[in-house]
């Protein structure tokens, strides 16, 4: 039977270099003791910070002081534990963490509402007193905005002491999906058993033999029925919890309130759903183009990731995804691709999955510490375009880190995913340039077609689900594990048209983690629908528009999201780019026809 290794098994230089953060665990606990007592330092200017100028400019560098104290302990604390999730010592290391943050929280809750209580023009008249304030011009207009959905000191650290208990659906879940579950082997066609893993399903899934794909499907899908009470429960919690923090802040909807953080306007949530509904028959004759790849009567849901190349995909080992990646960067400039060369060399990523480790991947790291990502590399394609997906974060934090202050360094998911997609896209248009090999090429064509299915279409589902679910909530509606079936199989139903819909697709739900971060992943949707714009105007302008890109990346949260693409030159408060992108894949899905 096919085994994931140890991880003792697997080369230092493939796995990220967290002693770069922290030596060993001693010097994290003497960092922990350290940042708890920082805590009672900043909690000591509460009801004082904006007395005057000098107070106000010293609460903010005591809370930068602190909060990066704290992310360094966090991000540590976190990364220990997805080496392994089974480990009980790093699990307790991470809610150790977690806790710090929450007191943290709490210690800081009184800044915003005390500068709020100031008003406009009393934190006006400590900036012109104090010029080391000028920086948070900003945030200042940032935390002003929000005025009137801050609550009082007093409810503000009751929020703040209950951060841990209420990211409680989305612990529960993630410990039962990745230290609990386990999912059966399938005899291969060979004869040989392979275990399903959350990491390995959709690989599975992408496989030649039509019968195999369906014995994996219907074990995988089993499998969570069989947690279906406790997920279901979990995702219930998370939603209420949405539901509930928005009306303690006075937000009509959940929804409405995680827009309002990064302040993007709920119409830009409403044009993408509108313009995709709008255009799923591109998405229906990608379906169509995989019914006749296969030589089906019917689409099945355990053909929905089969390749529109009928071979099997090529092998690319992590080392050619490298040497890919970097190549495919040049049109960024010197810059860009030397930033991010180094960054390989230097043990930014942790490549393999090995046992019990975090499935997925991402981008981690602080402002203090190199980029950190989390890779489960399968030797494959989509493993390729998942390392320039992650790589164009840890750049984007990269850029911003060298450029910005500590209070615009975290940006905002919604232009992260831009970062993120232009790689993505970069790469494609290098290797459809650039390599002879036609095997190749056909694979890599069909991964954009399904980067872009996945991303546009299949993102927009699921933030169709969101709003759907947290509507029922909202509504006093019931979110029992049938009623969320119901629900998700309608959309999928809409959304894949000419396929069958059957009862196992439903619980298709119960398996994506974004749904405990509420209204996230639209933002995907929407960063596909920037990055192509703005790849397209690097490679047709070229220089200046990679330079506006890179200022992009520079500017971290120093703006508003749309006001920094604005700057790049994408409007995303138009529905255009996600129609425009919509056509850049109607047409790749013509060329491949080109290509039979």
């Amino acid at each position: 039977m096919s085994s994931v290794p140890e991880r003792g098994e697997v080369d230092e230089q493939y796995k990220w270099d967290l002693e770069s953060l922290y030596p060993d665990d001693e010097t994290w606990e003497e960092a922990f003791e350290q940042a708890g007592e920082h805590v009672a330092d900043l909690a000591a200017y509460e009801g004082r910070a904006t007395d005057d100028a000098e107070t106000l400019l010293s609460v903010l560098e005591t809370y930068e002081t602190l909060m990066r104290e704290v992310s360094n302990v966090a991000a540590y604390a976190r990364m220990r534990r997805d080496e392994d999730t089974a480990d009980g010592d790093y699990q307790a290391l991470f809610a150790r963490a977690q806790s710090l943050a929450s007191k943290a929280s709490s210690a800081a809750s009184f800044i915003e509402p005390e500068i709020q209580q100031a008003g406009r023009d009393r934190i006006e008249e400590l900036m012109a007193a104090e010029d080391d304030l000028d920086v948070y011009d900003h945030y200042f207009d940032d935390v002003l905005r929000t005025e009137e959905h801050t609550r009082s000191t007093e409810v503000e650290n009751l929020l703040a002491d209950l951060g841990e208990v209420l990211d409680a659906g989305g612990e529960v879940y993630n410990m039962l999906t990745n230290a609990d579950m386990e999912f059966p082997a399938v005899e291969q066609p060979d004869g040989t058993p392979k275990r399903i893993t959350l990491n390995n399903f959709t690989t599975l899934q992408k496989h030649p033999d039509r019968q195999y794909r369906k014995d994996v499907y219907q074990a995988f899908y089993d499998e969570w029925e069989s947690v279906r009470n406790a997920v279901a429960a979990a995702h219930k919690k998370s939603v209420k919890t949405d539901v509930k923090l928005a009306q303690a802040r006075d937000y009509d909807t959940a929804r409405e309130a995680a827009l309002d953080g990064p302040n993007v306007p709920v119409e830009v949530y409403d044009n993408l759903v509108e313009t995709v509904h709008d255009e799923l028959d591109k998405l229906h004759h990608h379906a169509e183009l995989k019914r006749e790849a296969i030589g089906a009567d019917e689409l099945r849901m355990w053909d929905l990731y089969v390749p529109l190349v009928q071979s099997e995909s090529p092998d690319v080992p992590y080392e050619q995804a490298r040497e890919y990646v970097i190549d495919a960067v040049e049109p960024l400039g010197e810059e860009y691709q030397s930033l991010l060369a180094e960054g390989l060399d230097a043990r930014w990523v942790d490549v393999y999955e090995t046992k019990n480790k975090q499935s997925g991947a991402y981008s981690g790291g602080t402002y203090d510490s190199q980029p950190f990502i989390l890779m489960n590399y399968q030797d494959d394609v989509e493993s390729m375009f998942t390392l320039a997906h992650e790589l164009g974060h840890s750049m984007h934090s990269e850029f911003t880190s060298e450029e910005q202050p500590y209070v615009y360094s975290s940006y905002e998911i919604f232009t992260a995913e831009v970062a993120s997609t232009v790689n993505e896209t970069l790469l494609t248009e290098h290797l459809l340039e650039t390599v002879e090999d036609e095997h190749l090429r056909r694979h890599v064509l069909n991964e954009y077609l399904e980067r872009f299915r996945s991303t546009l279409y299949r993102q927009t589902m699921f933030a169709e689900f969101e709003q759907r679910t947290h509507q029922l909530a909202e509504d006093g509606q019931p979110l029992t594990a049938d009623r969320l079936d119901e629900v998700y199989a309608d959309l999928k139903g809409d959304y894949y048209e000419p396929a069958a819909v059957d009862d196992r697709i439903a619980r298709e739900w119960m398996r994506i983690p974004h749904f405990y971060r509420a209204f996230y992943v639209y933002q995907y949707a929407t960063g596909i629908s920037a990055a192509v714009a703005l790849v397209e105007g690097i490679l047709e302008e070229g220089q200046p528009a990679a330079e506006r890109y890179l200022d992009f990346l520079r500017s971290g949260s120093r703006e508003y999201p749309l006001d920094l693409l604005r700057n790049a030159g994408v409007d995303m408060a138009s529905p255009d780019p996600i129609s425009e992108a919509l056509s850049v894949y109607d047409g790749y899905l013509d060329e491949f026809e080109r290509l039979q």
